[in-house]
């Protein structure tokens, strides 16, 4: 068995001047949730190499167990410095996507050609697509066979409108994750702010905020192993 990890490229949060990039949790628990599952995970980004990591997401206080683990894990830094460019992948040779969050994919992901074509090729294949936090922000262009959205009348949650409040980057993020899923017509499903929460339609799994990382993973681990 076989994921993808599709990671961000992007490091500036608009023209604020602070970095930005992929989540840390985000990345460090579904990474072991797939590992530990007995799964091959490959890494893979839109300039390859190291992606960037969100400063505020290495900070002392939003460090979890799987990060902990990850900066001990000799062999996992070395594959996260040295990710695949994503235009070298095909959704072909894996068994799921997972697409980890934090604010730089709604900067690249979202609007990059191929990772907008490795997604719909994945649908179009039955693939497991896994995406959490901002992430689900990369389907906004993805259509499915019939040209509506990927998400049009199915269960999707993502980063909420108020977590992003909550975080003051609302004015700063080029869109909404919890708008953008609703105007595609999403059925938008969500828990309190900052709580673990999954929604699961058919082989779309997507989580809401870090919190809901590893249980993300972990469903899609089970709709794998089917």
């Amino acid at each position: 068995m076989k994921v993808l990890m599709v990671l961000t490229s992007h490091d500036q949060m608009g023209d604020t001047g602070h970095k930005t990039g992929f989540w840390l949790e985000e990345f460090a628990s579904p990474y072991y949730a797939f590992v530990d599952a007995g799964i091959d995970v490959t890494l893979a980004s839109p300039a390859g190499g190291q992606p960037p990591v969100d400063p505020n997401s290495d900070a002392e206080d939003a460090q979890t167990d799987a990060t902990r683990r990850f900066k001990q894990d000799t062999e996992a830094r070395k594959a996260l410095a040295n990710t695949l460019k994503l235009d070298a992948v095909s959704s072909a040779d894996y068994d799921a996507i997972f697409y980890p969050g934090g604010h730089g994919p709604l900067w690249d992901l979202a609007e990059d050609p191929v990772s907008i074509n490795l997604l719909e090729t994945a649908a179009g294949s039955d693939k497991v697509i896994g995406a959490v936090c901002h992430a689900p922000g990369v389907f906004r262009h993805v259509k499915g066979a019939d040209g509506e959205s990927i998400v049009k009348g199915r269960r999707v949650t993502g980063f909420t409108n108020s977590e992003e409040a909550g975080v003051q980057l609302t004015d700063v993020v080029p869109f909404l994750v919890e708008d953008m899923l609703k105007e595609n017509g999403a059925d938008f499903g969500r828990t309190d702010d900052w709580g673990s929460h999954v929604e699961i339609d058919g082989k779309l799994i997507t989580g809401q905020n870090p919190a809901s990382s590893e249980a993300a993973a972990k469903a899609v681990v089970q709709a794998i192993k089917g």
